[in-house]
Order: C-alpha cells, then sequence, then structure tokens
C-alpha cells in the first residue's frame, strides 16, 4: 500500500544534488572559488532571478522618505523604494542621533509578523507583549548599536499585501505571491532577495554607509531572507540568520511551513548547508532555539556541523558560530550583536 512518509522520504534520499559540498571537502583554494561561482549562479537561477534581471533591465529603483520622527534614542523615517515600476516597496530608515559619515549598515527583514514590530511599535498589548517576549524589535537593538539600519517590509506583508488579505486582517498574502511567482518564473525568496539587493544598492548611492561594513539579521522569515540574501549578494559582510538554518528535507520538507519557503528543485542543487556555504568565507552566526519546533534542534546541528565543514574548507573556521537560545521560534540578541561588532571591527 502507498505510504506517503516512505515515498518522500525515498525521494529526498534518491534525489543527485548537483553542489553538495559532501565529497569536496579538500578543496584547493581556487576550485573552492569555481565551486561557489557555479552554485551562487545556478541558485541564482532558480530563484528567479536571472528573470526579473531581463525584466526589469531598464528599470531605474527610486525612493522618497515620506515622514521623519525623533524618538528618545535614534531618528526613524519612513520611505518607499519603487523596487519595481508597480512595487513602492516601504521600509523605515533607522539613524543614530550621533550622526557621522561611514556608518555600518544593518538590514533587518522580518518574519511572518508586520513590519512595524521590528522597529518597536506596538498597536495593542498583544503585539507589545510579543516584542517584549521575543525580542522582536531588532531594527531598535541595530540601531542602538550605533548603525544605520533599514528595517524593509517583506514583499507579501504590509502594504504589499493584497487587498482582500488587508481586509480580512490576514498577516500576509504568501500564497498569492507563490502563485503568480511561478507563473512568470519567479519565486518569493528570490523576489525578497531581489529587494534586499535593491535596498544596499540605495543605500550605497545615498546614505553614505561603510559598504564594507553591512549586515543583515532578521528571525524566522527573516532569517530565510538573510540567508539567502548573504548567499546571492556578496557585498553581505555578516550573516545572522535567526530560527530557520536547519535543513530543506527535515524542516521544510517534513513540517508544515508558508508556502513562500518552498523552492522549485533547491535539493537538485544542495541543501540549507550547502546554500549557507556560498556565504563563506564572510561570517555567519546562525542562531536557533532549543525548543523550536519547525526549526528542530538535531536537525539544525547536524546542517550546521556540514556548514562548519564547508568553512573549514575555506580556512576560515573561526567565522562560522551557532549559537542556541534556551527556548522556542524567537530572535535571541545575544547570539548576534557581540558577534556582529567583532566581525565589522576586524574589517577596519
Amino acid at each position: 500500500m502507498y505510504e506517503s512518509k516512505a515515498h518522500f522520504a525515498n525521494l529526498y534520499q534518491n534525489i543527485p544534488s548537483t553542489f553538495s559540498f559532501s565529497d569536496r571537502l579538500n578543496l584547493e583554494e581556487q576550485t573552492f572559488n569555481e565551486w561557489q561561482n557555479q552554485f551562487r549562479l545556478a541558485l541564482h537561477d532558480l530563484l528567479g532571478l536571472n528573470n526579473m534581471l531581463v525584466d526589469l533591465a531598464s528599470y531605474q529603483p527610486y525612493a522618497e522618505k515620506r515622514s521623519a520622527e525623533e524618538l528618545s534614542d535614534h531618528i526613524r523615517e519612513f520611505w518607499y523604494l519603487w523596487v519595481e515600476p508597480t512595487v513602492p516597496l516601504p521600509f523605515y530608515l533607522l539613524r543614530p542621533k550621533q550622526v557621522a559619515d561611514g556608518l555600518p549598515l544593518v538590514i533587518t527583514p522580518h518574519g511572518h509578523n508586520h513590519p512595524h514590530l521590528y522597529v518597536g511599535i506596538a498597536r495593542n498589548d498583544g503585539e507589545k507583549l510579543e516584542i517584549q517576549e521575543g525580542q522582536r524589535d531588532i531594527a531598535c537593538q541595530a540601531v542602538r548599536q550605533g548603525y544605520l539600519v533599514i528595517a524593509p517590509t517583506t514583499r507579501g506583508f504590509g502594504e504589499t499585501r493584497t487587498k482582500i488579505d488587508k481586509d480580512n486582517n490576514k498577516v500576509h498574502s504568501c500564497r498569492t505571491e507563490l502563485m503568480h511567482d511561478l507563473l512568470v518564473g519567479r519565486t518569493p525568496i528570490g523576489v525578497r532577495v531581489w529587494d534586499m539587493s535593491r535596498l544596499i544598492d540605495w543605500a550605497i548611492d545615498t546614505q553614505n554607509i561603510d559598504e564594507h561594513k553591512i549586515a543583515m539579521t532578521g528571525n524566522s522569515g527573516g532569517g530565510t531572507i538573510t540567508l539567502h540574501s548573504a548567499a546571492i549578494d556578496t557585498r553581505i559582510s555578516v550573516a545572522v540568520p535567526s530560527c530557520y538554518f536547519c535543513t530543506y528535507v527535515d524542516s521544510i520538507g517534513t513540517i508544515t511551513h508558508c508556502d513562500c519557503n518552498y523552492l522549485p528543485g533547491i535539493l537538485r542543487l544542495g541543501e540549507m548547508y550547502d546554500v549557507a556555504g556560498l556565504i563563506a568565507p564572510r561570517p555567519i552566526s546562525v542562531i536557533a532555539g532549543r525548543d523550536d519546533k519547525i526549526f528542530p534542534i538535531d536537525y539544525v546541528r547536524f546542517a550546521f556541523d556540514k556548514l562548519q565543514a564547508i568553512y573549514q574548507a575555506a580556512g576560515v573556521a573561526d567565522r562560522c558560530q551557532l549559537y542556541v537560545g534556551q527556548g522556542g521560534h524567537r530572535y535571541y540578541s545575544d547570539g548576534a550583536w557581540g558577534f556582529i561588532r567583532y566581525h565589522f571591527d576586524q574589517a577596519k
């Protein structure tokens, strides 16, 4: 008789992965770089970014500031960046009050919650509790470290939801995003990576940042964006994905997740730790929750061992760390800011 779990387990076990690093642990530096370059090109295509480059070849994004507010310890601005002609992407820009040229930049993509939580805005008691218990005000944490911060809206959330989802108070429009993306050769993750890269372009062009010190960190879906953005965009110098890094098979392929997590054919390229290996030699701090039910810690540790082997092969084992928070699916700031500060200082 047909048994679905056995079928899918067999399916995963028998899929060849073109860029799996398991048989490449003793590569010379040149060959390691070739592996990364070829893999990054293939991942770029799989995410749908090649199609976006063609579709938007003649388009130049532009930005508008809509408001600015002085808070107790930083300035919060609200902007739109037209990442496509029909997509004004909202984002908050947080500035330290002590303004200086050449500030490091931290980008904080959010997960499956509201964009305003990351800048500390709570619109009810439930959101206030969510920020407090899960350390969700990640952008505020970053600006208090003295960094310039972009807290973007994740495509399919906030103002970029469909009208019907806004009217029904649904947090996101990820399924709709997925359906339309697939029809034109895109993916939700790829679209969100595109948005992060356009924000980096804008910041480098207009904000006088130190472009050698760009970090990205976010929780859950924000961790998804962080990992894949850093794998694709090498301008991201430090990556801190929280409560996402695991294996595709043992999390995304086994436990029910939002539709936006699925990448057609990703396992034919490699596992999540192989994708994360594209970040080397740049530093990565993997944050995980000991009791996270959707990214099980045993598989996080298994995947991290594989990632460590890639960093060891790159000669930078000290730039790869795992921080395990003693709780569930939330952000753990102790795994982020000291790590980012240390590696920003090393970049001087």
